[in-house]
């Protein structure tokens, strides 16, 4: 990568951020802020993303929060290590259950899809393996802004209103009183400019500092998730809590065009990137504005997301290797299928053998890409009363198919969305990127990583430009700043092309790469939300 060579061809009214001691780049910026403050006070990258994600779930509990999953990727001393904190269905339910009490199929809201929280581990985990500042020191300016409160950005009250508005109209049981009462103190969601806090979540930010997340997983804190999930028929118990520990994993990767592109192995779909890009590096592409790029792109992603949402679930219960769905012969054998027209995708038969983001880097060479999430924005609808505690809905994405490869399972972890990507090149970080959004992210990842790699656009560059997203069978939206031409010319190809109402859908990412050179830190963040870069 030519750093110099970095261009920006999109006006966009942000610019890319240049620094050298410390960078933080998320979708919110008191959170951004807060990772500064503690690298600032001698913390490195690590410490940095903790605080930051810590406060994402105050500042930004519309995307994430105490009771989701994160993953991270992690470049310390020359090596990238991942970190799977995904948690796994209770022990108590199972598909049989299910259809004893007449589910025919997991729901988005309540009990049923609640799996258990692995981010108060995820925090705990890479603290005690990198940091250097202790837990409670790194957590302080996230509890701050919960008991203190703060005021609503934008686009985070955009998104808080419409929760309420949804939640208003779904949610009619007792249990999800205390969502309301927490999200929604005034009786409707709080405005921008309005200050809002939340004691309670303060409170358990301060237990889980305290004890490095012991309280969550085997104390006081996972007796009231107990508590709250018999009152009101939930599966998940405190000795599913006490069994839970985050799992350190071997990252994945595919080399395109000289560079590796790294993610978290299953149950992560990070596969459906680089699958993607595994079959997109048998192309050469001269034009990131043409009709081409786009058709190859959007049908390489299709074919590879009907291998993921075929195969990806629990590692263990996969029925295929990630080395066999990445291997060339069969990116050569699904690139084969994509001709001029759209497709209608259908999962290969590889040859068997034996998912908030943000990023932070520091002056030392330290970088981290993290990613957690609630699901569906606030997630189940269910906040342990008085916590703070939203609980997440991961398991809405099990199949009730027992011939699934993703079937619920008592233990098991679901097909997971968040993601977190990384870049590196020989033995150099390049550094951490990410886009969020559900199933956008793996579609985001290429995008953005095309946009680096095969069209030198800078990283505030790379993330404005304009977005598509496959959505199913031929149907593609795209992001409204997309030339028209383009449009006109994919629907002349078969693609069911439409324009999407606003940018909310197509994904909010980070970026920062390192110069290895010098040093210097470049980082992006999205005009698609609050964004921030924070750097010193």
């Amino acid at each position: 990568m030519n750093f110099d060579a970095l261009h920006h061809p999109y006006g966009s009214k942000r610019m890319t951020a240049y620094a050298r001691n410390g960078m933080v780049a998320t979708s919110q910026p008191l959170a951004a802020q807060a990772g500064l403050e503690v690298l600032q006070k001698g913390g490195n990258a690590i410490d940095a993303a903790i605080a930051t994600a810590a406060a994402l779930t105050v500042v930004e509990p519309t995307s994430n929060g105490i009771g989701g999953d994160a993953f991270a990727l992690v470049w310390v001393k020359g090596e990238l290590h991942g970190l799977n904190a995904s948690g796994p269905a209770p022990q108590g339910i199972s598909i049989e259950a299910l259809e004893k009490a007449g589910v025919k199929e997991m729901p988005k809201y309540g009990f049923l899809p609640v799996t258990v929280p692995g981010a108060p581990s995820a925090w705990a985990a890479l603290s005690e393996k990198f940091g250097r500042l202790p837990l409670t020191e790194v957590l302080a300016p996230a509890i701050r802004y919960a008991e203190e409160g703060y005021p609503l950005s934008p686009i985070l009250a955009y998104y808080w209103e419409r929760a309420f508005a949804t939640f208003s109209k779904q949610l009619k049981g007792e249990e999800y009183e205390s969502w309301f009462a927490t999200f929604a103190p005034d009786g409707r969601a709080p405005q921008v400019g309005e200050i809002w806090k939340s004691p309670g979540h303060a409170e358990t930010l301060r237990l889980i500092a305290e004890t490095k997340a012991e309280a969550f997983y085997r104390g006081e804190l996972a007796d009231k998730v107990d508590a709250y999930s018999r009152e009101y028929g939930g599966y998940i118990r405190k000795e599913d809590l006490a069994a839970y520990h985050p799992e350190w994993v071997k990252p994945i990767g595919v080399n395109y065009r000289g560079y590796d592109v790294w993610e978290i192995p299953p149950n992560g779909h990070g596969l459906v990137a680089l699958q993607a890009l595994n079959i997109l590096k048998g192309y050469e592409f001269t034009q990131r504005d043409s009709v081409d790029t786009y058709h190859k792109q959007i049908e390489a992603i299709k074919l590879a997301f009907a291998d993921g949402q075929k195969y990806i679930t629990d590692p263990t219960k996969m029925t295929v290797r990630v080395e066999d769905l990445l291997s060339d012969a069969y990116a050569d054998e699904r690139r084969n299928l994509i001709g001029h027209s759209a497709l209608t995708p259908v999962a290969g038969e590889p040859p068997r053998g034996g998912t908030v983001y943000l990023a932070a880097a520091d002056g030392e060479g330290n970088m981290i890409s993290f990613i957690q999430s609630n699901y569906m924005g606030f997630g189940s609808g269910l906040v342990v009363p008085g916590t703070g505690i939203g609980l997440q809905n991961r398991g809405h994405n099990f199949s009730l198919d027992p011939t699934h490869d993703n079937r619920l399972e008592p233990g098991k972890k679901s097909y997971h969305t968040i993601i977190p990507g990384f870049l590196t090149k020989g033995d150099q970080a390049v550094g951490p990127f990410g886009v969020m959004g559900g199933f956008m992210q793996p579609q985001g990842h290429v995008q953005v990583v095309m946009n680096t790699v095969d069209f030198g656009l800078n990283p505030q560059a790379a993330l404005d430009a304009p977005r598509w997203q496959w959505m199913k069978d031929k149907q593609v939206e795209i992001e409204h700043s997309t030339p028209d031409h383009i449009v006109q010319a994919l629907a002349a190809r078969g693609h069911g092309v439409s324009w999407a109402v606003g940018s909310g859908s197509f994904g909010r990412g980070q970026i920062i790469w390192r110069n290895p050179e010098t040093g210097v830190l470049m980082g992006g963040t999205e005009a698609r939300t609050d964004g921030c870069v924070a750097s010193y």
